[in-house]
């Protein structure tokens, strides 16, 4: 790595676009609207390439062999030239074994049997091997160590959100983050709407003033039950977690944290800073196995009195609803496709690029994602999002806390908590000695 300066997200983008390697405007410009907050133009949106430029080749290693990593795997592969992937690993031999079958069928990819590792020290076999890009897609509760060992090891790395479940592994992600931006290394996560072509268009706008002061955000992550797994005739405790992991709060952070993360995220990144106190609310209902909730309702609270209101549910038959949306001064917008007035006169809509057939020219963001984090590595614009995510996945830890107490619980205390969920002592196939109990809030006393 040739610079150790950290770049921001719009002068990464510049650079990148500076390139010319398949560089494309991703705004189509409305002319002035005028409304009754009065004129409002927009302004030119950021570039994105659609392919990561070629340059010394890229070895990639994967820790975490279910779907999201096989997934994660074959995003990049299509993100560039000169990318392969030469060791996995693992705690099952079975995930090896799909993720193996799976890259041959979807991409007729092969992995060589000396670089498959099997076991809950897999990621060290992985981080020897011949690897200079690291992909960590094991259950969060994991990626805090997975994290810190890739950057004592000097690799690049694409982690998948979140990045911890609890405050003590979001503090060790702080740190970690540190310690990658001064060694020069480039690190970009999972919150992929951050590398979506509509979501940084409309970033652009509000930033540029088109909305006004924030006053309010609203986001949601309602939908159907996910998914969760038995114990199966043979399995140890710890396996059937492992293999359940979604559904138990030590090794997802509980899908508050697990998933609506996403929509936490847009929030704290389009108003730049992260809540100050959070009162929830939440219950488990149906949920079949583990121990985590399965609704959410948490009312943040930004230092400037502005509120975001947060609800998540998996929950099957009820009203699904996955969106973000912000009021301003002058307006609202739905973070993705449209900035309106307060009187619904459309001030910014954002167009989808088309080529002359009228096809699409958007690159999927899971696929963007690798495109900016190889691009970064390869032109030297250096980019680290590993302490931002951890911001946002710390706000949604704080409302999970809430919730399952009942209390407020305001930032500063969870930045000095010394919370670290999972089982005592070494992580081994075996029982699993912890407290399984369902949080409930208040007091029972009447």
């Amino acid at each position: 790595m040739s610079s150790t300066k950290r770049t921001s997200r719009r002068r990464f983008i510049e650079n990148t676009a500076a390139i010319g390697i398949g560089a494309i405007g991703a705004t189509q410009l409305l002319k002035s609207c005028t409304s009754e907050e009065g004129t409002v133009s927009a302004v030119a949106g950021p570039e994105f390439l659609r392919s990561a430029p070629d340059g010394e080749p890229l070895k990639a290693g994967v820790i975490g062999c279910g779907g999201r990593g096989t997934g994660a795997a074959i995003n990049f592969l299509d993100a560039g030239p000169n990318l392969s992937i030469v060791a996995i690993g693992d705690v099952f031999q079975d995930r090896v074994d799909r993720f193996r079958r799976d890259l041959k069928e979807q991409r007729d990819y092969e992995i060589p049997d000396a670089g498959c590792f099997v076991g809950f020290d897999a990621f060290k076999r992985v981080l020897e091997a011949d690897v200079n890009y690291v992909i960590l897609a094991t259950p969060p509760y994991f990626r805090p160590e997975h994290f810190q060992a890739c950057v004592e090891a000097r690799k690049d790395v694409f982690m998948e959100k979140p990045v911890a479940v609890d405050p003590v592994g979001v503090r060790a992600i702080m740190a970690a983050s540190k310690q990658a931006e001064a060694a020069g290394l480039s690190v970009i996560t999972g919150t992929q709407r951050r590398h979506q072509w509509p979501y940084n268009n409309v970033f652009t706008q509000v930033k540029a003033g088109m909305l006004g002061d924030i006053v309010a955000t609203n986001v949601y992550w309602n939908m159907s039950k996910l998914w969760h797994n038995d114990l199966a005739p043979g399995w140890t405790e710890m396996e059937w977690m492992l293999r359940d992991w979604v559904n138990w709060t030590w090794l997802s952070g509980d899908h508050i944290v697990e998933q609506h993360i996403h929509n936490i995220d847009v929030s704290n990144w389009f108003t730049g800073k992260a809540p100050v106190e959070a009162v929830g609310m939440g219950s488990r209902l149906r949920r079949p196995t583990g121990d985590c909730y399965d609704n959410f309702s948490v009312d943040f609270i930004y230092d400037d009195q502005v509120h975001m209101n947060s609800m998540c549910r998996q929950i099957n038959d009820c009203a699904d609803n996955v969106s973000e949306y912000i009021r301003g001064t002058k307006g609202y917008t739905d973070c993705r496709s449209f900035i309106r007035d307060h009187a619904g006169n459309l001030l910014y809509e954002y167009e989808e690029p088309t080529d002359e057939q009228g096809e699409s020219l958007e690159v999927d963001p899971y696929v963007q994602e690798h495109i900016d984090l190889i691009t970064a590595i390869r032109t030297g614009n250096q980019i680290v999002e590993a302490e931002e995510t951890a911001k946002s996945n710390l706000t949604a830890i704080m409302g999970r806390q809430s919730a399952y107490t009942g209390k407020k619980v305001t930032w500063e205390e969870m930045m000095g908590s010394d919370l670290k969920l999972g089982p005592e002592g070494e992580i081994a196939l075996g029982p699993v000695e912890m407290n399984k109990m369902v949080p409930v809030a208040g007091s029972a006393a009447s």
